[in-house]
Order: C-alpha cells, then structure tokens, then sequence
C-alpha cells in the first residue's frame, strides 16, 4: 500500500480529489454559515444549497409541493459537456506551455484572437454559394491559425529578446481585446435584430454553420451539447502522444527544463519557444472556435471592458490536472459541473452563482501547494530517523 500511494500518478489524483472535497466543503460551511444568519434562508434553504453543491448535476426542479427533487437531468449533463468544450481546450492551452517551461497567461487574448477569425469566416462566406459545413471547417482552422499566430507573438518576444511571456502576455491580451473590439465595430455583422441588443454579434447558425450533433443532443435532450466535446477530447488525446511518445514534444520539454543544456544538446532552443507558445495560442484559438460555432452563444464585442474569463479559467483547469492533457479532459468537466451547479444554486435557493466561484478559487489555491499535498501523501515529507552510528572497534588502532 505504501508503494502504491508513493507512485507519482497516485498521488497527483489523490492531491486533486484532496483539493477538490476540500473546496466543496468549504463552500458548504460557507452556504451554512449564511442560512444560520440570515432568517429569510434558514438551515433548510442552506441544506438545499448544500445538496446542490455536491449533487447540482442530478438535480430535477421542484415538485409541486415545493421540494427539491433529484435524478438523471439529461440538461444538466449535456450542459456540462457543451460548456466543458473551451475548458478543456485552454487547460490544454496552459498545460502544454507549463510542460515546456513557458507560463501562457495570455490564453484570453488567444482566444479572442480565434473567436474573431472563427467568426468572420463563419458569417461572411454565404453558405448558399460554399457548402455549410466547408464554412464551419474553414472557421475551425482560422480560429486555430489565429490563436497561434498571437500565441507565437510572446514566443518570439521570449526567445529572441528574453522578454518575459508573463509580461508579454498580459500586453498582447489587451491590444487583442481592442483589436478585436475595433474590427467588430467596423464590421456588418453586428446584431440588430433584437432590440436592444446591438453589442453582439451574430450568431454562426444565422449563417446555416453549426457544428455537427452526432446524436448527442437525444441522449441529453434540451441541452446545448455537441460533437464539439469529442472534438475536445481528441485534441487532449493528441497533446498527450505530442509531448509523451514523438522527438518533437521531448525537444519541447528539454528546452523547457534547461534551455541551455537543450541548445549544447543540438534543440533550437528559440524555434522551440516560438513553437510552444504557438501551439498552446493554437489550442486557445480552437477552445474559442468550437465554442462559437456551437451556433448557439452571441459574442459581445465590446471586449476592452473585460478580458474573457475562459482564458484565464484554463489556468485554473491546467492546474487542478497537474498539466496532464488527459487529467484536463476530467478537471475542465469538473469546473464546467461547477458552473452548471451555480446556474441551479441562483434557480432554486436564495444563493447566487458566485458561491462556485469561492469553491474554485480554494480548490485552485490548494492545487498551487500540490506538491506539498502530494509529499503528506506518500510520507516523503517525513524526515527518517538517522540511526547512530556503530562503533567499530576493530577500526580503532591504538598507537
């Protein structure tokens, strides 16, 4: 048994579900706390909120009688599912940057990179004229192509000029975010339909381009899901072979571990940098593709008011997988189950959505001292007793 927890895979899982139960719990004591003082919630309104943080996802509505009913919601899950698409794929953003040495905090500015070229090709080639689904396949690629070229910009910053990608990140964030703003302001495509409603941009469905159901939508009936998940995962699964079984992905990690010692190795230690900070740009721009084309979000184009929260909830996924692509695949379903649980918490308690937020920033706080769960698990932390040393006598010569 001891062996077994002191494996590494084992005790990576065992830190994440530490972290997890301990943010679910905190946020429980906090939804507690709340109901005892306030008497318009009480404990039977905080029980509830408890119930839905721990099993939201089976939640069903309300009976007539009023009280919370539970059971398989087939909403619920394909809601997950739908919103666990851009998760997935900026975890995978941030983790394959962190396996190369490189912190890509500039996830957001990626992805408003890919949602800018996803979009324009999606809703200006007339689909009367080229096939849907050529459209959505060629909003895909430029969604991906966008995403690496702004990811590359940080890249080319590091390697060439050793500014850091932190610093470099957070610029390019902003200056996408006002480009992006400037080109849609500039553009036709803005939503006049609805009212009011003249700050977002079309739908890819007004344009007949939605990415493909493949049955999902019957096995979760009434939610938004679709292949775009599976598409997700075998963007994870491709990481994963990338860094672990080809030359390409070893050079990657080599550089990042020692950049030095990777350039005296023979590895173009810049050309690598360039490439990481690419591909990680590249999957941001997919997560914001493959969300859009969904056909079914409305993009508000006003981004200089604030940066979005997907690209800086990758962080939060890559983390919580250890920055292993498959572990992301699990950690950015989990943090979707989450947002899925808020949405219950503000329909059916007195409680707001913002009580997930608290739970992630714990478990996210808890899954930067990781390594530090991780050796309380498999005992390393201990110090072993240092045995007294034995006398020899027979190396003792007496002059």
């Amino acid at each position: 048994m001891k062996g077994f927890l002191k494996k590494s895979g084992t005790t990576s899982v065992l830190a994440t579900l530490i972290s997890i139960l301990i943010g679910l719990v905190a946020g429980s004591v906090l939804i507690l706390i709340v109901g005892i003082f306030d008497n318009k919630i009480g404990l039977s309104g905080a029980w509830d909120g408890i119930r839905l943080v721990f099993i939201g996802l089976f939640n069903t509505g309300r009976d007539a009688s009023g009280v919370m009913t539970f059971g398989f919601n087939p909403a619920n899950f394909g809601n997950m599912l739908f919103r666990a698409i851009p998760l997935i794929l900026t975890g995978l953003s941030v983790a394959l940057a962190y396996k190369t040495g490189l912190f890509n905090i500039g996830a957001a500015g990626q992805y408003l990179a890919g949602i800018a070229a996803t979009l324009f090709v999606a809703l200006e080639i007339p689909t009367t004229v080229v096939p849907a689904w050529i459209v959505w396949t060629l909003a895909l690629l430029a969604g991906i192509l966008a995403g690496a070229l702004w990811g590359a910009i940080p890249g080319l910053l590091k390697a060439y000029l050793n500014i850091n990608e932190v610093l470099a990140c957070i610029m390019t964030n902003w200056i996408a975010a006002n480009i992006v703003t400037w080109l849609f302001d500039l553009s036709n495509l803005k939503n006049v339909t609805e009212g009011t409603k003249t700050a977002y941009i079309y739908k890819t469905s007004f344009n007949g381009v939605e990415t493909a159901k493949l049955g999902l939508d019957k096995v979760f009936a009434g939610s938004q899901v679709n292949a775009g998940i599976l598409i997700a995962i075998l963007f994870a699964i491709g990481v994963y072979i990338l860094m672990t079984r080809t030359t390409f992905g070893f050079e990657l990690k080599a550089c990042g571990s020692n950049r030095h010692a990777a350039r005296y190795a023979g590895i173009r230690d810049k050309q690598s940098i360039v490439f990481s900070m690419g591909l990680a740009g590249a999957l941001a721009g997919a997560a914001a593709s493959l969300y859009y084309l969904s056909g079914n979000p409305e993009f508000f184009w006003s981004t200089y008011q604030s940066l979005p929260a997907a690209g800086f909830n990758g962080i939060a996924v890559a983390l919580l997988g250890a920055c292993n692509p498959i572990a992301v695949i699990f950690t950015g379903i989990f943090m979707s189950m989450l947002q899925v649980i808020g949405s219950q918490i503000t329909f059916l308690t007195p409680f707001n959505e913002y009580i997930t937020d608290v739970i992630i920033a714990v478990i996210v706080y808890l899954s930067a001292f990781s390594l530090v769960i991780r050796m309380w698990i498999s005992g390393r932390g201990k110090k072993k007793p240092v045995k007294p040393a034995k006398a020899d006598a027979k190396k003792e010569v007496k002059a």
